[in-house]
Parts: C-alpha cells; sequence; structure tokens
C-alpha cells in the first residue's frame, strides 16, 4: 500500500511545480516587462502581447497531446524535461535583439515545454495519486503553488528590473524555475504505482470522446475554462491598467500579490467546500465576484479599492481553477483525466491568449485599457450565468465495458 509519506513528497513536487510554472513565471510578470520592452525597441504593446497569442495557440496543442501522453505513460520524465527546457528558454528571453521575430521564436519554445511542464499536467498526477481529499490537494497543489509563484515572481522581477534592467529580469526568472523546481521534481515526484496507473487508464471513468458527446462538458469548457483563462489575462495586465490610470508599480504591484495570494487561498478554499458540498452551483457567486473586481479595477479611487479589486479578482479565479479540476473528475473521472483537462485547458489558455492582445489593441487605438474591461465584465457574467445549467453530480463515471447511457453525469 503508498505511503501518506510518498503522497505527501508528491503533492510537494506538484505544488513546487506549479510554483515555476506559466502563470507564475510568464503571465505575473508579463505587465513588469511590457513597458520596459516597448520603450527598449520601440514595440506597440500589443506586438508585444501577440507572445502569449503564441503561447496560447501552442498550449492548445501541447495540453491535449500532453495529457494523452500523461494518461498512458506516465508524467514524471515528461514533467522534468518540461521544466529544465522552460526554465532555459525563459532565461533566453534576456538575448533579444530588437528583433520581433527572434522574439516570437523564443516565446514558442518557451511556450512549447511551459506546455508540457503546466497546471493540467500536474492536476493528472494529483487526481491519480489522491481520491479522498481530491478537491482539497488539487487547491493545495495549483492554487498554493501558483499563488505562491504569482507573488514571488512579480517582486523578484520589480526589483532586478527596477535594479539592472529586463534582461537580468528574465535571466532571474529562468534561474528560479531551474532552482526550485529540477530538484523538487527529481527527488519527490512518483508516478503512481504500475497497477493504479492501468486502473485510472482502464478502469472507471469516460473517454475524452464520450465526455465530449455531454452538454456539460461545453459548459464546463465555455462557463470555467474560458472565464479562467479571460480572468488570468486580467492578471498579467493589473499592472499597465493600473498604470494607465496614474498609479505606479508599488500599488499595480501590490494589488498584483493580494490577487495572487487570494486566488491561491481561495483555490483551497473551493477545493474544500466542493469536498464537502455536493452541488457545482456553490461556485457561481465565488466566479461572479471576478466581475465586481474588474470593476473596481478600472473605476475605483485609492488603494483600499484598489486591494479589494484584487481581493475580489482573487476569489474568481481562485474559485474558477479550483472547481475546472474538480468538475473534471467528478463529472467524467479519472480514466482519461489528462487529456480531457487538457482539452479544458486549451479553452483557458486561448483566452489567455485572445483577451492581452485585444486589451493591448484597445488601448493603442483608444489610450485607454477601459472598454476592453468592461467586454470582459459582460463575458465573466454570461460564463457565471452558465453555470446554472450544470447538472447535479451523478454517475459520472463508466466501467470500461459500459456503455454511455442518457443517465450519465446527470443524475
Amino acid at each position: 500500500m503508498t505511503s501518506a509519506r510518498t503522497r505527501t513528497g508528491v503533492l510537494i513536487a506538484c505544488t513546487t511545480g506549479n510554483v515555476v510554472s506559466k502563470t507564475p513565471a510568464i503571465h505575473a510578470v508579463f505587465g513588469t516587462f511590457l513597458v520596459p520592452l516597448s520603450e527598449s525597441f520601440g514595440w506597440p504593446r500589443a506586438a508585444i502581447s501577440v507572445a502569449l497569442t503564441i503561447m496560447a495557440l501552442t498550449g492548445a496543442v501541447v495540453y491535449p497531446i500532453a495529457g494523452r501522453f500523461a494518461d498512458r505513460h506516465g508524467a514524471r520524465r515528461m514533467l522534468i524535461l518540461g521544466v529544465a527546457m522552460f526554465g532555459l528558454g525563459v532565461a533566453g528571453l534576456s538575448l533579444g535583439t530588437g528583433s520581433l521575430a527572434q522574439f516570437y521564436a523564443t516565446f514558442l519554445f518557451v511556450s512549447l515545454f511551459g506546455s508540457i511542464a503546466s497546471t493540467p499536467i500536474y492536476s493528472k498526477v494529483i487526481a491519480d495519486w489522491f481520491d479522498r481529499g481530491r478537491g482539497t490537494a488539487l487547491g493545495i497543489s495549483a492554487g498554493l503553488g501558483n499563488g505562491l509563484g504569482s507573488v514571488m515572481f512579480p517582486v523578484v522581477a520589480a526589483i532586478v528590473v527596477g535594479q539592472y534592467g529586463w534582461r537580468a529580469g528574465y535571466v532571474a526568472v529562468g534561474a528560479i524555475i531551474l532552482l526550485l523546481g529540477l530538484p523538487a521534481l527529481t527527488l519527490l515526484l512518483r508516478d503512481p504505482p504500475r497497477g493504479q496507473a492501468a486502473q485510472a487508464v482502464e478502469g472507471a471513468g469516460l473517454s475524452l470522446g464520450e465526455a465530449m458527446r455531454l452538454p456539460h462538458f461545453w459548459l464546463i469548457m465555455v462557463a470555467i475554462a474560458s472565464g479562467a483563462g479571460c480572468t488570468t489575462a486580467i492578471f498579467s495586465h493589473v499592472v499597465p491598467i493600473l498604470s494607465d490610470r496614474g498609479y505606479g508599480i508599488e500599488i499595480g504591484t501590490t494589488v498584483l500579490s493580494v490577487f495572487a495570494l487570494t486566488t491561491s487561498g481561495w483555490q483551497i478554499a473551493t477545493g474544500r467546500l466542493l469536498d464537502r458540498v455536493q452541488t457545482p452551483r456553490i461556485v457561481i457567486p465565488m466566479a461572479a465576484m471576478a466581475i465586481l473586481g474588474l470593476a473596481l479595477l478600472e473605476f475605483g479611487h485609492g488603494t483600499p479599492m484598489l486591494i479589494a479589486a484584487g481581493l475580489c479578482l482573487g476569489i474568481g479565479m481562485g474559485a474558477q481553477y479550483g472547481a475546472l479540476p474538480y468538475y473534471i473528475a467528478r463529472y467524467f473521472g479519472t480514466r482519461a483525466f489528462g487529456a480531457i483537462i487538457g482539452l479544458m485547458y486549451s479553452a483557458v489558455i486561448a483566452a489567455q491568449g485572445v483577451t492581452p492582445v485585444l486589451l493591448d489593441l484597445g488601448y493603442d487605438t483608444q489610450g485607454s485599457y477601459r472598454f476592453a474591461v468592461l467586454v470582459a465584465c459582460v463575458a465573466l457574467a454570461a460564463g457565471a450565468a452558465l453555470l446554472l445549467l450544470l447538472p447535479r453530480y451523478g454517475v459520472a463515471v463508466l466501467a470500461p465495458d459500459e456503455r454511455l447511457s442518457p443517465g450519465v453525469a446527470v443524475g
């Protein structure tokens, strides 16, 4: 029987992996590098944000492939390779020469390996190792990991960029990825025992194709996955949005830190609530808090109001990311968890890629982020409303020899 010590080690490894994953190491610091890059090379902000679209498109392709590979062959070696190359790629961004083509090519490399060593793959590992308390474990791994990283990286980046410039900033971020991520994954991460892994692939649960034939698969993708991606895109633009309103980088970084810490804590809280309260609709009011947060971010005045904006945005994003892997496990089982969450994260990353470009296009054409922020509020409200259509939890998983029936997961 697998020891609790091994499970704890896996949880620590996956949490550390999330600390140095794409959201903290790229999205959380993107606004810090945006202005220095624009000023150094004379690039429009929208042109720089195309890098996030490259990341989105790469993730949309890589996530399902990496998830399916993890379902069938295990995730450990793939994750170690991904972290190593991701860290080197981020450090390589410091070698920019002023060529947008070179910048985009380097971001393509970063995106490829960052999508391999990513939150959905760590969630796959957690889902395989944890049955009881799965929501809490998923919340700790993704929420605490991404939250800690999203507080640490912006502070480090702001200090290093402020003192030594943006090139040193990228080197510092890449070094942290390597020095934290590689030892934790190498020493602590384990794939589940062969019998347990085989049971996950061949046992109870739906295949990706079976899950896609259910209407709530698409509801989750549109409402939760797209909403989480949109909120993450706002996260990467907190500093420039507040800078546009006349606030300094200190206030922007403070709000970003509140946003990140709240997301971290609330993702864990969401997992605990979902473990205890057997209804998917508990997520709706929490996810809707992001709308209030966006309104405060754009229209609020004074530090207390802006900190409240970060708090509300963190509750909304924490609820979205906490609910996504839990919904997948409850509605579709763990048989194809990696492939399903990989496809779901394609929607997350697509929203992450499109929204920043729209934000910066709005800024470049109108001199303000306001219109784009209002559009994001409408999109998040629509996503929260769609969650009302989710069915109650029912028989979400099937044995491999059972056929999908109309009663599955609708109860």
